[in-house]
């Protein structure tokens, strides 16, 4: 099995790549400031086909876009929110994730039964919104309506596609108070990627399993 992770230099992305190897995986963990084979900016195109030609002829089983930004945490609505922040945003949380599925497809289609985990959030879930954050929320719900098409349009060639929001876990990301380790996190996201299959895709899932509401 092999297993390719985007924005894996730390956190949730490392915790998984760890797990994955020592399950016996083979691992593909990419980030932005690692060397080549790995090294993948996902905000760049050039860094996504340059990653994709050093990619060619593998199979990839297990695709899971992690990769992401939060640089508006905390901001304030008067001065907060400057227009590179959201097109850095994007560019990472929407466009990178669509930009590596779409250059992995054939790796993807050379897999018998091809996945994609997209980590999401919560927090661009249209049922929760409690104010603030716009940047990162707003790009959650967009990447989470990404996946759901992209969902639809991948079915007939046999990849399934789930999004799944990984908690409130205590990274750099979710901060000291969060609710839960990253051990625990991944856990449960390794589990619900094994459940992932064509009759589930287009899911939208939490870390512990429950359906999450759109």
């Amino acid at each position: 099995m092999h297993v390719l992770i985007t924005g894996a230099g730390r956190g949730i992305g490392k915790g998984l790549a760890d797990a994955y190897s020592s399950a016996g995986a083979e691992v593909t963990a990419t980030a932005r400031g690692a060397e080549p084979p790995a090294r993948l900016d996902v905000a760049d195109p050039a860094s996504v086909a340059d990653f994709a030609k050093r990619m060619d002829g593998r199979a990839i089983d297990l695709l899971i876009c992690n990769a992401g930004i939060y640089p508006d945490k905390g901001q304030g609505l008067e001065e907060g929110f400057a227009p590179a922040l959201w097109a850095e945003t994007f560019a990472v949380n929407v466009t990178g994730v669509f930009l590596t599925i779409q250059a992995l497809l054939p790796n993807l289609s050379l897999a018998q039964t091809p996945k994609i985990a997209i980590i999401g959030s919560q927090m661009g879930s249209n049922t929760r919104a409690p104010g603030g954050s716009y940047i990162y929320r707003a790009s959650k719900s967009a990447v989470l309506n990404l996946g759901r098409n992209l969902a639809v349009d991948l079915k007939p060639r046999k990849i399934a596609v789930g999004i799944y929001h990984p908690g409130w876990v205590r990274t750099d990301m979710g901060g000291t108070t969060a609710e839960i380790t990253t051990a625990e996190a991944v856990s449960g996201l390794m589990a619900r990627f094994a459940e992932l299959d064509l009759a589930r895709t287009g899911c939208f899932e939490t870390w512990d399993g429950r359906d999450h509401p759109l």
